[in-house]
């Protein structure tokens, strides 16, 4: 099971601010293992989705250039105060992450 994401959403203005921060190795597949010099295994997140409300806000698709632990923030025109955001993602080995807030 994946850590959970830390996730925060509040309203600035009449635009929502949501800020994600996600528990991932985002490993590229290119570095070798110090001890036994074989390559580690690509393991990264390869999409993620924000919904408001059940309606898609965001839908981006990921690669290996991703840092470990990825922080994304974005905003959202039209939400308003005590509407739910639930982001999710899904890593290249089919790993699924959820997070959900109530924005405020």
């Amino acid at each position: 099971m994946a850590d959970p994401m830390k996730i925060r959403a509040t309203m600035q203005g009449d635009v929502a601010d949501v800020k994600v921060l996600m528990s991932h190795i985002m490993e590229t597949g290119q570095r070798k293992d110090p001890k036994t010099g074989q390559l580690i295994p690509a393991h990264f997140i390869q999409e993620v989705t924000a919904t408001v409300n059940g309606k898609l806000v965001l839908d981006s698709q990921w690669s290996q250039a991703i840092s470990k632990n990825p922080f994304l923030g974005f905003k959202v025109k039209g939400a308003k105060a005590g509407d739910k955001v639930v982001v999710n993602w899904v890593d290249n080995k089919g790993e699924k992450n959820t997070a959900e807030a109530t924005i405020g």
